[in-house]
């Protein structure tokens, strides 16, 4: 730890480990496991609600009830995903590819204990990372400029072949239709509307989170009540210790590992978050796992890969936060205002000036994730009996919780309206063989690969060449075009 003297984490220490700021370290991963588990409420909404509350705490009171819910929230998505079918936010979309299909499967207990050990891994990595290198980490993320950005976009929609299923063709379909999507709403260059169809709900484009809930839960709600030989209750599910879950993490260390650093890597690039974290890494996790034929139909890498990657955003989103004073994602622009409470402004000189907070910051972080990982494996027990409720009662129940969590997003009643739209549509379009996965990759990468290939094009005015001459984008290019090689391979072989 080259950026922490021995004397400083000492002192870090001996102001962290005091029993009001572990309880306010149980609080916040508690407030942030509800604020995760509920479709509609994210971590962003719980640090955002509980920020205001801090005014009159110390910072480490502070620091501790809001990182609490920061690692709480991010792990908590994966359980409506894995046993509804319903991402808790965008960021465990990808887990539900998996997790669901293992619930399907009455192992959704082992995919419980796997999202559980899997994201405190990739939590605490991302720390050891930020404690060590966060400096070089934040010079390569200024590197990223809109050109970057526009081929990174570009290579994570080579996912769609990791997630399209049997049909390539069908999987790119859905990536377009996504595009599509994300094109609703006001042009940032022009300023005129596209797609709104004169409704002013529209102008700030498709809600991620609202689509989210429609594509994934309500569209799987429609297509088992329309099942003819639709069951009264989910396979019976079985027991899975965490010890052997434990063992299966370790079985696919290396995944774990390489999931974690996709994910802290990309945390740390402004604008980008878990979303795209957990989707790159379950990309790469396909390309590089070639005889994992159940990847996508219950495969536990998958949400190894998926958790890992998304909440090692957690930690790499706090390197461009405390070294530059930019954000990562969401939580860390709200957590900007917690620290401007304390009367600390983040930036270049903030680790220098505040060694003992930063190291202090890193520490409650650990204990964050150690809380998670002691109540999560406390509370898994339990919350595989929701599947046991016969479909008949269950189907509703969740049609009910779409509808909440999508008024929730921004208190609109026309979220709910398109919620139901596009989860009719999402009906419709599975039942013709089109996978809802790449329809979410599409409208999650397509504003960004827009926007920043239009700012680029602007600034180089409109030399082409600009993205072969940069290097990191060329390497990105080179790696987009293998993989897309690789991935028509693949499907012809199939």
């Amino acid at each position: 730890m080259e950026l922490i003297d021995p004397s400083v984490v000492q002192s870090a220490l001996a102001g962290v480990f005091q029993p009001m700021l572990i309880v306010s370290i149980l609080a916040g991963v508690l407030i942030g496991l509800v604020f995760g588990a509920m479709p509609g409420l994210t971590a962003t909404a719980g640090v955002a609600i509980t920020t205001p509350l801090t005014f009159g705490m110390g910072f480490e009171a502070a620091m501790a009830l809001l990182l609490g819910i920061y690692c709480g929230g991010y792990y908590a998505g994966s359980i409506p995903a894995i046993l509804l079918n319903t991402p808790g936010s965008p960021g465990n979309a990808a887990t539900s590819l998996d997790g669901y299909k293992m619930a399907l499967k009455g192992e959704a207990d082992r995919a419980l204990g796997l999202s559980i050990l899997a994201s405190v891994v990739g939590g605490v990595v991302s720390v050891l990372l930020l404690m060590t290198i966060a400096p070089f980490l934040a010079t390569l993320a200024l590197k990223f400029t809109s050109v970057e950005y526009a081929v990174f976009g570009l290579f994570g929609l080579t996912c769609v072949a990791a997630i399209s299923g049997k049909s390539l063709i069908k999987g790119i379909i859905g990536a377009v239709l996504g595009m599509y999507l994300g094109l609703v709403g006001i042009d940032q260059v022009s300023g005129m509307q596209r797609l709104t169809f004169g409704m002013p709900q529209l102008m700030n484009g498709i809600p991620l989170l609202p689509a989210l809930i429609a594509l994934f839960a309500l569209a799987e709600v429609l297509s088992r009540v329309t099942q003819q030989d639709d069951e009264s209750h989910l396979p019976v599910q079985q027991r899975y210790s965490a010890l052997s879950a434990l063992r299966e993490l370790l079985r696919h260390k290396w995944l774990t590992i390489k999931s974690s650093l996709i994910g802290t890597f990309i945390g740390i690039l402004p604008g980008t978050g878990p979303t795209i974290a957990a989707w790159i890494a379950y990309g790469e996790t396909s390309r590089s796992e070639k005889t994992d034929t159940e990847l996508g139909h219950g495969s536990p890498r998958g949400v190894i890969a998926a958790e890992s990657s998304n909440n090692a955003v957690t930690g790499g989103a706090l390197v461009p936060l405390l070294t530059l004073g930019i954000p990562g994602d969401t939580v860390t622009a709200v957590l900007i205002g917690a620290l401007l409470i304390q009367g600390i402004t983040p930036g270049p000189s903030f680790i220098g000036d505040n060694p003992i907070l930063f190291t202090q910051i890193l520490v409650l972080l650990i204990l964050a994730y150690l809380c998670v990982l002691v109540v999560a494996m406390a509370s898994r027990r339990w919350l595989p009996h929701i599947l046991s409720v016969p479909l008949p009662v269950l189907l509703p129940i969740i049609a009910v919780l779409c509808a909440a969590g999508g008024y929730s997003v921004n208190n609109l009643s026309f979220d709910v309206i398109l919620i139901a739209v596009l989860g009719l549509a999402g009906f419709v379009l599975l039942r013709v063989g089109i996978p809802m996965a790449p329809i979410v990759l599409g409208l999650v990468l397509g504003p960004i690969i827009e926007r920043n290939l239009r700012q680029a094009m602007t600034v180089h005015d409109m030399d082409f060449t600009v993205f072969v001459t940069r290097p990191i984008s060329a390497v990105l290019l080179i790696a987009t075009a293998f993989m897309i090689v690789w991935a028509w391979r693949r499907w012809s072989k199939a």
